[in-house]
């Protein structure tokens, strides 16, 4: 048989085992809808007793129970700044939530001359949020309504990592380290510095830092050995998956793969060293947002694998990691059809979507019966 016929029958079957392969996964699913009409949600956080707590850009917390059932907004949150993209973010139940009843907060304060991305701690009663407390003011102010990262999670030693952005017109400052622009902030829950902070004895250099060089990261996830994985938008192209080191410069604005939003050149760089590489690198941007590492048992086929949620692409993808890379394998639950906020590994071992809409959905992905 001539070697062109061999080849083309290798490429034709292998054509033939991924849609195969590809249906196979498809009915092993179904997407069941939570709640629906419920605006701009922007993040889902799983409470001991299987409810969980939901944010709205527009600064509402609601507590969603098991059964599908939404709370009327929740009060005592704090006043937040929502327009554009700023609002309210994120919501963490402490580790201890079961017996202290706190959880933490990220969102937008201030107002259009003069805002900042905050973090607040308070707990959660039957009368709402009491003793809330801000642990964490970033600086200096901005003006813009973009750009403030926003994402919670705790390290292994019970300390507390929040992304922060570089509010747009302020691209410099991921780069300095005498403010908290662009960075990954590393805070005891009190807001204080921990003692092992990488500038925590540069006299130059602000306490909390513990990465820098970001853009707009808003997807954040520590994995149960203690690696931290986090993905960020770039301009117009050069969204990035990393692998965030601690003391590490990952790049934001001298390296990137993406240009500006005019078609200019940001940086004649996509490397220079002493600065990170991207594990993966979107490009066109898939405007990345909600960031869930799977480790349930409902999937096994999907265990120990990522799943990045996209804006602009109204999509979800699937990244495996190999060795010290990664593989993005691809967009799965297309039929969804919407901008994805935040995507997460329920308690029950199901994905939780958030689709980032006006009448927007939470989601549920679990294995067809």
């Amino acid at each position: 048989m001539p070697a062109m016929v061999t080849r083309r029958t290798g490429i034709l079957l292998t054509l033939f085992m991924l849609i195969l392969s590809a249906r196979v996964e498809a009915d092993g699913y179904r997407i069941e809808t939570v709640i629906e009409d419920i605006a701009f949600p922007w993040s889902i956080g799983f409470l001991p007793d299987g409810d969980a707590l939901v944010t709205q850009r527009g600064g509402q917390l609601r507590r969603l129970s098991a059964t599908g059932e939404v709370s009327p907004p929740i009060a005592g949150v704090p006043p937040v700044f929502a327009r554009s993209q700023a609002g309210l973010f994120d919501a963490l139940p402490a580790p201890d939530f079961a017996d202290s009843g706190v959880l933490f907060l990220s969102y937008a304060h201030g107002d259009a001359q003069a805002n900042t991305p905050r973090v607040a701690r308070a707990r959660l009663t039957e009368d709402g949020l009491e003793d809330l407390e801000v642990i964490f003011s970033g600086t200096p102010k901005q003006g813009t309504a973009a750009h403030y990262g926003g994402r919670l999670a705790f390290l292994p030693d019970g300390t507390l990592l929040v992304t922060t952005g570089d509010g747009f017109n302020y691209r410099e400052d991921p780069q300095r380290l005498d403010n908290t622009r662009g960075k990954t902030i590393r805070i005891h829950t009190d807001g204080s510095a921990p003692a092992d902070n990488p500038f925590i004895d540069d006299a130059d250099a602000m306490d909390v830092i513990w990465t820098y060089g970001h853009r707009n990261p808003q997807g954040l996830v520590v994995l149960p050995d203690g690696r931290v994985f986090q993905h960020e938008h770039g301009p117009a192209g050069g969204d990035e998956f990393n692998h965030l080191q601690v003391g590490r410069n990952y790049g934001w604005p001298v390296i990137t793969h993406g240009l500006d939003y005019t078609g200019a050149r940001i940086s004649p760089f996509t490397e220079y060293p002493g600065m990170e590489q991207p594990l993966v690198d979107w490009t066109p941007s898939i405007a990345p947002s909600g960031l869930a590492y799977y480790d349930g048992d409902a999937f096994p086929q999907w265990q120990g694998q990522f799943f990045v949620g996209g804006l602009a692409e109204q999509s979800i993808r699937r990244v495996e990691l190999r060795g010290d890379d990664a593989v993005d394998h691809g967009t799965v639950f297309d039929e969804i059809g919407a901008r994805i906020r935040d995507v997460r590994t329920g308690p029950d071992g199901f994905l939780y979507v958030l689709t980032d809409e006006r009448n927007g959905r939470i989601l549920r992905i679990r294995p067809r019966d």
